[in-house]
């Protein structure tokens, strides 16, 4: 069975054999969880690196009048909190959104690993600095695009990752998110979402509609959000 984990750190650089296969061990022994399931919550102690394998989850933030902003998507192949145990407790929350096969890496071995494997150690740093570009494009997004270009940069986000990983067609993926989850990410209500992807739909730049997004026109949709794609190191053109 195909490992994404491994499939993802090894497009940021050539690991060796030896280097995989320390990897897979480390992973081989993965936990099955329900959807709506935390991982971990702010407060707890931080625990071990949870890989995710199979499926979708997110880190979120619940404020003190109950309201969420979801901080971040993870897809399959991504790694949660590589540093987080230097920290005295979490700062947010981890929960799946979908059905999920998650490996839990002690520290102590993800630390062996990275000092026994400079190869391994580089693709985690990577991988590390691509979550910051996207922590930072989520925080322009917040701070300065129109409601409009913040969703369709979302979508075109969303998708990279996706196609980066095999779950994405030429123009169409399963996107397993709630138009609530999505507006809960873009600091926005679910009312006001719903009509601007009426007007990206309008604007035959995309649909959105039961878990499914569909690209219809790749250019238009980069147009819209003014997307750059740079900071994944993927290109939403190479679709078209």
């Amino acid at each position: 069975m195909a490992n994404r984990f491994v499939d993802k750190l090894r497009g940021y650089g050539q690991l060796s054999p030896d280097v995989v296969d320390a990897l897979a061990q480390a992973t081989s022994r993965p936990r099955k969880f329900a959807a709506k399931h935390d991982l971990i919550r702010e407060g707890d102690r931080p625990g071990p690196v949870f890989v995710m394998l199979e499926g979708w989850a997110y880190r979120y933030k619940i404020l003190p009048s109950g309201t969420r902003q979801v901080l971040a998507y993870l897809m399959p192949g991504d790694c949660c909190d590589l540093n987080i145990g230097l920290l005295a407790e979490m700062d947010h929350s981890i929960q799946t959104i979908t059905p999920a096969l998650v490996a839990m890496v002690g520290r102590g071995e993800m630390d062996a690993l990275m000092d026994g494997h400079r190869g391994i150690a580089k693709a985690m740093y990577m991988a590390q600095l691509v979550d910051e570009s996207i922590m930072r494009a989520w925080i322009t997004s917040m701070g300065r695009r129109a409601s409009i270009e913040r969703v369709a940069h979302l979508m075109c986000e969303l998708y990279l990752r996706a196609r980066n990983i095999g779950i994405a067609s030429e123009e169409a993926f399963a996107l397993p998110l709630s138009q609530l989850l999505l507006a809960d990410s873009l600091g926005m209500t679910a009312v006001h979402l719903n009509r601007v992807l009426k007007e990206l739909r309008v604007a035959g730049a995309m649909t959105l509609a039961r878990g499914s997004l569909v690209i219809t026109n790749p250019n238009k949709l980069i147009q819209i959000a003014g997307f750059d794609e740079n900071y994944l190191h993927r290109r939403l053109r190479d679709a078209a």
